[in-house]
């Protein structure tokens, strides 16, 4: 792949684990549906920082991280759902207490999430 197509590899696999949080939801995983969506935002971040950049992405989790480090300015409700996924990546990933967890999401507001993960992911890939 030649280097200045390094981006799309990130959108690629972006689009992939968005799929599969689709199916993580139609399989009532909701904790991996969540998980999946913010790692989703998080490889579209990315392959943005590499488009822009032409550098590898630093190994690092934090959404907000790469908006800040790329000046985008989304809309007020999609920072603040942007806010709100980053801080449910550490949880998603390390449930102290997975039961309770399982509980604390129902199937509409993981119905809602992914949808508006679709928006922003796309919103990032057209920056």
């Amino acid at each position: 792949m030649e280097q200045t197509n390094k981006y799309e590899e990130w959108y690629f696999q972006s689009d992939y684990d968005l799929e599969t949080a689709e199916y993580m939801l139609q399989s009532e995983r909701n904790i991996y549906c969540i998980f999946m969506c913010h790692l989703s935002l998080e490889k579209a971040l990315k392959g943005l920082y590499r488009k822009h950049t032409n550098e590898i992405p630093p190994k690092l989790h934090n959404l907000l991280y790469f908006v800040n480090r790329l000046n985008l300015v989304p809309t007020e409700n999609d920072l603040q759902f942007i806010g709100m996924i980053n801080s449910l990546s550490i949880t998603t990933r390390y449930p102290e207490d997975l039961r309770k967890m399982i509980t604390t999401f129902s199937t509409i507001q993981v119905s809602e999430i992914l949808q508006q993960t679709k928006s922003v992911q796309q919103w990032i890939k057209q920056q």
